[in-house]
């Protein structure tokens, strides 16, 4: 599914992801030039390199970053025409990030900034999006979704040296879990052996 503009930033990384990195748009979030989320900012290089050292990107190359079981994209994905979009333009491109999530339907969420944050808290967990205005009090904090984990990702053109080391801390710390949202449907299958879905 391609989207109604001339010039998006799609998708990137593993379809098969256990993280889902998801951002604003490409005039906040980068990608412009390389075609690649969270790519071509200010904070582009300590961004991806906080990822590498969390263990979701296995380098920090600026252009094409080299993914580890993580999908990364954006709620809105064309590139803006000079202006921000607009609510109803997010609202139009809702059905192409609703159907891309459930298509690659990581275990983890990590939506990056105030208005990604609160868009997954409204849409995918039964919590608060006002959530969302607090968002240095739950950067890199394990909010429990329906059947998704969700660590929000201050913005990080705001970020300060504590706020990478704190996430990364946060990852490390929940990749060493059982963080995978599945059920063994298996029990109502003969034989009694596990078959595990999302």
């Amino acid at each position: 599914m391609a989207p109604p503009c001339d010039r998006y930033v799609p998708g990137y990384g593993d379809a098969n992801a256990d993280f889902h990195v998801v951002g604003d748009h490409p005039g906040v979030h980068g990608g412009v030039e390389t075609g690649v989320p969270f790519t071509g900012t200010a904070w582009s290089e300590s961004f991806l390199a906080t990822l590498v050292d969390a263990g979701l990107l296995l380098d920090d190359d600026p252009e094409r970053p080299q993914v580890a079981a993580t999908f990364c994209s954006y709620l809105h994905t064309c590139v803006p025409d000079g202006e921000p979009p607009t609510p109803g333009s997010y609202a139009d491109m809702e059905r192409f990030f609703d159907a891309e999530l459930r298509a690659i339907a990581a275990h983890v969420l990590l939506p990056v900034g105030q208005r990604a944050t609160e868009h997954v808290l409204e849409t995918y967990t039964a919590r608060d999006p006002e959530l969302a205005r607090e968002m240095d009090r739950i950067h890199g904090t394990e909010l429990h979704g329906s059947g998704f984990l969700v660590v929000p990702i201050k913005e990080p053109a705001d970020w300060t040296d504590s706020d990478a080391d704190w996430l990364v801390e946060a990852l490390v710390a929940l990749q060493s879990t059982d963080y995978r949202r599945e059920s063994d449907l298996g029990r109502f299958l003969p034989g009694g052996d596990p078959y595990f879905v999302r």
